[in-house]
């Protein structure tokens, strides 16, 4: 079994602007975004890392080197990266939801069939490579602690799938910036998870 520490980055600035939706857009923390991740790290002093991984997106990684307290030995994995949202990368929800209400709808009905913004991943494609990285983590941290720090698409889609939820569900949960969802995997007791955007 082992303790993952899943964090969401800090604040970009498409977050601070009517939530636009970054994707694969690599922009940076704003200020609150440091200091959220500040503050997660005084959170986080009692645990022990094992390792740290992130996503290889410039406000995942520095979210990762601010909560962890280091900047070496950080383990940056593509497969952590946002789901590419496709045409809705640097939209706000209510211009794509008027412009592209087909292929919204879509991806709220089904999306491990739909593609996100029409040309982007589908679920099932985020499920399958975030799969792939967790049973390595589970493979090779039994008994350990490990932060993971991701995003807030590809954290929920991973939460859905592990809790048994249909993926269209996923929006259901929540992942605010820099605040930890607690879990722990196993090959025989699955997922349990044991706080949700504290």
């Amino acid at each position: 079994m082992v303790t993952i520490c899943l964090l969401r980055h800090g604040e970009t600035s498409f977050n601070a602007d009517g939530n636009r939706y970054c994707g694969r857009t690599d922009v940076d923390l704003t200020e609150r975004g440091i200091s959220q991740a500040k503050r997660m790290y005084e959170s986080l002093e009692r645990y022990r890392f094992d390792a740290v991984y992130s996503s290889p997106l410039q406000r995942a990684r520095k979210t990762a080197e601010i909560v962890s307290g280091r900047a070496n030995n950080l383990f940056v994995d593509d497969r952590l990266i946002e789901v590419d949202f496709g045409e809705w990368e640097g939209l706000r929800p209510e211009e794509f939801q008027t412009n592209g209400a087909k292929s919204w709808e879509n991806w709220l009905a089904a999306p491990e069939r739909f593609a996100a913004g029409r040309t982007g991943e589908t679920a099932m494609q985020v499920v399958s490579r975030l799969r792939s990285f967790y049973n390595e983590l589970v493979a090779n941290y039994s008994g350990k602690t490990v932060l993971v720090v991701g995003h807030n698409g590809v954290n929920r889609l991973f939460l859905a799938s592990q809790l048994g939820m249909p993926l269209k569900n996923y929006r259901r949960l929540v992942q605010e910036n820099s605040a930890l969802t607690l879990l722990t995997l196993s090959r025989h007791q699955g997922c349990q998870l044991l706080k949700l955007n504290a």
